[in-house]
């Protein structure tokens, strides 16, 4: 990348005073802020068209910076493209007598989702090809796939937009027909009853996406006669329907980050009447599970930090009749569990390290599933069997490429069903290092960082290191495989994987103690990161970068206000940067269902600390690092407002002569783009950019 003659964009400024709590914050660039329908009717609103011409402007400066990176951008493509198997496809699994696989043709963006009657040997039917209806759409997103128990109908979502608000339709498996009703604006999600003809479904609020109503649906009447089953009316929570593994309960759930509340049907009775198994309570989580005559439940009941499991009666649901099945332990968080006939598996985390445990109902069997690399991940999914004594699950780790597994619960042997497939060949598993190392935190806590290399890198002040985390909701980022992340690793490149404080790699204290008025350790603990690589002589703030999207944006944000110094360049992707204005208006999706996560600025106490961390609010006249910061026009979740607020606000403000890039996606959401190659794309962009800073364009 190198100076351009293209005029640097200028943000025209025009001040608005926001003023809560006597005060006052002026806001020059609130203008760029536009409703759905302003920028649906784009071409017809003056306001829309000069947000939109400012966008555009951005994105023509970012092409012409980075036209010296194209060559670079097509080589990373076409090596990462080189590296997968494009004519590849899942594992089948069976579920109520079809095994199910998911495929895709060489070629082509989308999968193809195909069902086979009894056994892999039958003909194989075509569900849905996704490549046939994507065509005409910029970006398309086909989910919810959900089978009637008859086998005969499917329930499927599609999104063209990428806003998450998807359309629900219904098609017949044994004729092809795609009935006429059509659901707007739903979460994706949908349960059969037991009756064939009726699917629960979540509508969403249309203004501020919150999912907040439950519908049922009967297969041929008009939609407009659906009856409204639930409205979850505090717009701190959300709500969602599912059906238990057993096929026997339909589950409204209703949550927030601090409470959960759950209520049942029995799925034979569509138009009865929900019971709730235990009331809503503050700082009182649970999950539902059903075997035999009792729910099980995963909670934090008692002050269970790191979750237990406990069962109740059906018959006397409530809080006061659950019993322990698997004690709380100080030091073992209990991610999630499942239920078969003879077994119960449950998923731990201890030390970071996830395991499963394999236990039988009649205590004859208690063991771990035994893992052997220091840093791994690994998965229990698409066990819809119950009668059966066979898990599968996924493993894989920074060195070692994915498997889905067949594990014998009884004779604890396994069956490898598929090892990914790494093309290309010039990968070899012994060519990596994978380690992790403790750095010490600001209070002296220790952090995680998982590290990954190239034999052959040498570790010193000129290696490139990309530092990643995201820090925020309690979600840990796994150790997994990336066969995309090989570019980086072979041209010399450590990527630095950073378990800080918001997520609940060490358990949930660690996510306690990274949220709310203790925000601030997510930021320090990366930064704290950052300084161990650099005193430990892996690399030095000329060759540190950092990268993170959404609340990992926010991340960047902050890291770039506070030590600005330790990095070279940094990728802030779809950032969550104007904290405080978007925590102060309801109106925004997700805003109300977010305050136990960043506390309610409405309260002065909240208001004050998320303004001293607010990056957006914290820009400052001073040396920046070089910056790309990449966003979707479209995006649901974090308003592409924010970081083009931020952007703005940065190019009046920065005292340095680095890069400042914004990257918008005018046709697409949060997710980036929809296509599998298109994916590629935009990470050979971004790939490209720490490149060209490393002066590796060759």
């Amino acid at each position: 990348m190198k100076s351009t003659d293209a005029p640097i964009p200028v943000a025209e400024k025009q001040p608005t005073n926001l003023e809560k709590h006597g005060d006052v914050r002026i806001d020059d660039y609130f203008w760029m802020r536009l409703s759905d329908d302003q920028k649906n009717a784009a071409e017809k609103d003056v306001q829309s068209q000069k947000v939109v011409h400012y966008l555009e402007q951005e994105n023509t400066y970012y092409k012409e910076v980075t036209k010296s990176t194209i060559p670079l951008q097509e080589v990373l493509f076409e090596e990462m493209k080189g590296r997968i198997k494009e004519d590849d496809a899942s594992v089948p699994y069976k579920d109520n007598g079809y095994f199910y696989s998911t495929r895709y043709e060489i070629g082509k963006q989308y999968p193809i989702y195909s069902r086979r009657k009894g056994n892999l040997e039958a003909e194989e039917a075509i569900l849905f090809n996704v490549n046939e209806m994507a065509e005409g759409f910029d970006y398309y997103q086909l989910g919810g796939l959900n089978i009637s128990s008859d086998n005969k109908l499917m329930v499927f979502a599609t999104d063209t937009v990428g806003r998450r608000q998807y359309s629900l339709r219904i098609k017949n498996l044994e004729t092809g027909k795609i009935y006429k009703e059509k659901i707007e604006n739903t979460t994706g999600g949908s349960v059969w009853a037991n009756d064939n003809k009726t699917i629960f479904y979540t509508k969403k609020n249309p203004i501020t996406l919150r999912s907040e109503k439950i519908y049922r649906h009967i297969l041929g009447t008009p939609t407009s006669e659906d009856i409204e089953v639930f409205h979850e009316k505090d717009d701190t929570f959300g709500t969602y329907v599912t059906k238990s593994k057993s096929d026997k309960y339909i589950i409204i759930g209703s949550y927030s980050t601090l409470s959960t509340e759950a209520q049942y049907l029995d799925a034979d009775n569509p138009t009865g009447a929900f019971t709730i198994i235990q009331p809503r309570e503050k700082d009182l989580e649970y999950s539902v599970a059903h075997f035999e005559d009792h729910f099980y439940l995963l909670t934090n009941k008692d002050n269970a930090i790191n979750f237990k499991l406990m069962k109740t009666p059906i018959s006397t649901v409530g809080k006061e009749n659950w019993i322990d099945v698997i004690a709380h332990r100080e030091a073992t968080l209990l991610e999630d569990f499942s239920i078969f006939k003879d077994y119960l598996v449950l998923e731990e985390r201890t030390n970071g390290l996830h395991k499963v445990r394999i236990k039988r109902w009649d205590k004859t069997a208690d063991y771990y599933i035994p893992f052997k690399e220091e840093t791994y991940a690994v998965s229990v999914y698409s066990n819809p069997d119950f009668d059966t004594e066979i898990i599968r699950y996924s493993y894989n780790s920074f060195t070692t490429p994915s498997s889905v597994i067949d594990f014998n619960m009884k004779d604890q042997s396994k069956d490898i069903k598929k090892e990914q497939a790494v093309l290309g060949g010039r990968f070899q598993k012994e060519n990596y290092v994978s380690k992790r190392v403790w750095a010490t935190a600001k209070d002296g806590k220790k952090i995680a960082i998982s590290l990954v290399y190239h034999k052959s890198t040498v570790l010193n002040e000129n290696t490139p290191v990309l530092q990643y985390a995201y820090g925020s909701y309690g979600y840990t980022i796994p150790d997994s495989f990336s066969t995309t992340r090989l570019t980086l690793l072979d041209r010399g490149f450590v990527y630095a994987l950073a378990h800080i404080r918001g997520s609940e790699y060490l358990g949930r204290e660690w996510y306690e103690d990274g949220k709310m008025l203790h925000k601030k350790n997510t930021f320090t603990d990366f930064v704290a990161c950052s300084q161990y690589l650099i005193a430990n002589n892996y690399t030095s703030p000329a060759h540190l970068y950092a990268m993170g999207g959404s609340a990992g944006g926010l991340l960047m944000g902050a890291i770039v206000n506070m030590n600005p110094e330790l990095y070279n360049g940094v990728i802030a992707s779809v950032p969550f940067v104007d904290v405080i204005s978007t925590m102060l208006d309801d109106s925004i999706p997700l805003t109300t269902g977010e305050y136990d996560e960043w506390g309610n600025p409405n309260d002065k106490e909240f208001y004050d600390y998320i303004k001293s961390y607010s990056p957006y609010d914290q820009v400052k006249p001073r040396a920046y690092p070089n910056i790309l910061v990449i966003t979707g026009f479209h995006d649901s979740q974090v308003q592409y407002w924010e970081p083009a607020k931020w952007v703005a606000k940065l190019r009046a403000l920065k005292t340095d002569t680095n890069l400042l890039l914004l990257d918008t996606n005018m046709e697409a959401g949060h997710g980036g783009a929809s296509g599998r190659f298109d994916a590629l794309k935009e990470t050979a962009k971004e790939y490209s950019f720490f490149l060209a800073l490393e002066d590796k364009l060759e």
